[in-house]
């Protein structure tokens, strides 16, 4: 999964701050009492929030399905002089060495897990391997956004690395996008096409809250993504702060 994917993954996300998103969850951290020391990132993808924890002076461990995106983590860590864990595992199967005493999940990747048994799982997982007392940050797309954004649309996403053709298929029943991407790439005059699907679910309110309950992880609050504001009927990105309580 996400083979073809890894290789195109930082061209596709090119308007991400990386830096600005990782001191917005470090002052959620903080803000709380709670700044970590030892850092799980869950599905840490190409290491991008990895590497710039690990440049603010955060040991982190990144866990990622996918070898194809941990390779270009390390490279990325090892040019960077970053000393990184990278664990090739999916979230619902950590396995950990220890306890960290904080934990991410970035740019709505708990959405990618839609059976809602394997979320229950993760979450399970996640709260297993960090500390008592601790927080686990993380975001998903809203309800709105896969109806009204995502939906039924296509996006065309152009740059001088790639081309791609993004379309979506909504699934009302349980607000499930079905995503497929469309790569083509110029290679000495002649394009090759490679293509990925892979699919989100945005989880209710309700939920979401059992799962984290499940998982002895406590809803603290719930941010407009980068604020610290409430969520809008309209907003596309949910930002969760959970402890854990038992």
């Amino acid at each position: 999964m996400y083979g073809n994917f890894a290789q195109f993954y930082d061209s596709l996300m090119y308007d991400v701050d990386y830096k600005k998103r990782t001191a917005y969850l470090l002052k959620l951290f903080s803000k709380y009492g709670k700044k970590p020391t030892l850092l799980l990132d869950v599905a840490c993808g190409t290491g991008g929030f990895s590497n710039c924890f690990a440049k603010q002076g955060v040991e982190v461990i990144g866990a990622d399905m996918s070898e194809e995106m941990l390779s270009l983590a390390r490279e990325k860590s090892a040019e960077l002089g970053n000393d990184i864990l990278y664990l090739c595992q999916k979230a619902q199967e950590l396995d950990l060495y220890g306890t960290v005493d904080g934990a991410v999940c970035c740019l709505d990747s708990l959405n990618h897990i839609t059976d809602y048994k394997e979320l229950c799982k993760a979450l399970g997982k996640i709260s297993l391997f960090l500390e008592q007392d601790n927080l686990f940050i993380f975001d998903v797309n809203t309800e709105y956004k896969h109806k009204e954004i995502l939906g039924d649309n296509v996006f065309v996403i152009e740059n001088e690395d790639v081309y791609c053709v993004w379309a979506n298929k909504l699934k009302q029943k349980n607000c499930t996008v079905d995503i497929t991407l469309d790569f083509f790439v110029e290679q000495d005059g002649v394009y090759h096409r490679f293509s990925e699907e892979f699919s989100e679910r945005a989880y209710t309110f309700e939920e979401l809250k059992t799962a984290l309950d499940k998982a002895g992880l406590q809803i603290v609050e719930i941010f407009e993504d980068m604020t610290e504001k409430p969520l809008d009927s309209d907003s596309q990105r949910a930002v969760y702060v959970t402890r854990k309580v038992k």
